[in-house]
């Protein structure tokens, strides 16, 4: 475990504390939710973001919504339960994690016997066991990354994209995972962080945790990867995903794409490190997967300062999706994998 862990996710008895992740590293600050309507506004303004951690966050959102539902009927109760479960649906599009953990949820619900008082603690117990069961998954998942990596005469200098850590987990995290075992065990020189244009999760977030404990970081701008490569400064490239596909196709923070790009053509491995929630077996290739487009001032304001001229028109997907053909392996809780074995590999143990 780090020597200060990070856990941006936690439920307090009537209430989540949720680390406020847009204003690290300026300032840390927490914020308390205790409606599932609050829970929803977080996700979708990203409070709370990375798609483990926004299951963790939304499957505590259905605990806050059904202690705001006033019967005592179970039908009643059920419906009412749904409707919350939807709108919290409705805040990502992209994160599969987000509509696993709502389901596992209204299933718990669906398939408790027992008074309305029962089921709500049966949904808290639910959520607690989503929340320390991803901590453990991101744990196995680094060790298994870990064991792949390039064996190399120098200490490893690993490159991410986007935060793929701690706060974009219960803990520990998926990609930065793999670079905490990485330090962990004394095999990690440096790792090198794209800024991640444009909400910058890359300089302000992933940097934040790897100062947090003593990990080496240097911030590059996601133009200069391709500089490093050529110079022979990176041995892996580790990303985290929003959504795989069955075939092996990885959506994750746009520029990863390109980032699995220049990594093949200077040969250097690019690995996608995930839960197997994050694996969709219900969408055949990665041309299946929704792509969130957000609000035009993230590409032309940073902070309060506007940085592009008036008059022009703006297209800002979130997201990109990676090519199963790109990907060295996928680290996961059960091991790491080629992109072909997935299905194979992993679909019995998601049943």
């Amino acid at each position: 475990m780090a020597a200060h862990p990070v856990y941006p996710v936690l439920w307090n008895g009537d209430r989540v504390t949720l680390i406020d992740q847009t204003r690290i590293p300026n300032e840390f600050s927490v914020v308390e939710i205790s409606r599932s309507d609050d829970m929803a506004q977080a996700i979708k303004t990203m409070i709370v973001r990375g798609a483990p951690a926004i299951g963790v966050a939304a499957a505590f959102g259905i605990c806050l919504g059904a202690r705001e539902i006033q019967t005592q009927d179970r039908d009643r109760f059920l419906q009412d339960l749904e409707q919350i479960a939807d709108t919290l649906r409705a805040t990502r599009p992209t994160a599969v994690n987000l509509f696993w953990a709502i389901d596992r949820m209204m299933k718990t619900a669906r398939q408790t016997l027992g008074s309305v008082e029962h089921l709500r603690q049966v949904l808290v117990e639910t959520a607690q066991a989503i929340n320390q069961e991803d901590l453990a998954t991101c744990q196995a998942i680094g060790d298994h990354g870990l064991a792949v990596l390039p064996q190399t005469p120098q200490k490893l200098r690993l490159l991410t994209h986007c935060n793929a850590g701690a706060l974009a987990t219960a803990g520990y995290g998926t990609a930065l995972g793999v670079v905490r075992s990485a330090w962990r065990d004394g095999r990690l020189e440096r790792l090198y962080a794209d800024e991640t244009r444009p909400r910058l999760q890359g300089a302000k977030l992933t940097a934040w945790e790897c100062v947090q404990e003593g990990i080496p970081v240097t911030v590059i701008t996601d133009s200069m990867a391709a500089h490093c490569m050529q110079r022979g400064m990176i041995d892996a490239v580790v990303v985290g995903a929003d959504r795989i596909a069955a075939n092996g196709d990885a959506a994750n923070k746009i520029g990863t794409y390109s980032l699995a790009l220049i990594a093949q053509a200077h040969q250097v491995p690019f690995y996608v490190a995930a839960p197997l929630s994050t694996i969709d077996f219900k969408i055949a290739s990665g041309e299946e997967i929704p792509i969130e487009e957000r609000d035009p001032s993230e590409i032309y304001q940073i902070g309060e300062t506007i940085i592009c001229t008036s008059g022009v028109e703006y297209y800002n997907p979130a997201f990109d999706v990676t090519p199963a053909r790109l990907i060295a392996g996928i680290m996961t809780e059960f091991g790491v994998f080629a992109p072909a074995e997935l299905k194979d590999a992993l679909h019995q143990r998601s049943l």
